[in-house]
């Protein structure tokens, strides 16, 4: 078994949400085994931009669902959706 990294794309409530703010609320609740290495922000459309995380998780059934989940709950978090998994 080996790490598998997944690229998160977690949109806000609105452009009116403080990304530094939202980052710092999703840093907080990351699972315990998944290992968060960045973050990034994308543009979508008029004003609005996702936040990208890469985080790393082992290897297992349902690796990214804790995290998926966990991020679903944070405040002013819209949707959350894995966009891109890859073997380490």
């Amino acid at each position: 078994m080996g790490d598998v990294a997944a690229k998160i794309k977690i949109m806000p409530a609105g452009v009116e949400t403080d990304l530094e703010a939202l980052k710092g609320r999703l840093e907080a609740v990351v699972p315990e085994g998944a290992k968060l290495r960045t973050f990034s922000e994308e543009p979508i459309a008029f004003g609005l931009k996702a936040v990208i995380a890469l985080v790393l998780v082992g290897d297992i059934e349902g690796g990214t669902e804790q995290v998926e989940e966990a991020f679903s709950a944070v405040d002013e978090v819209e949707s959350v959706s894995v966009v891109e998994l890859g073997r380490l």
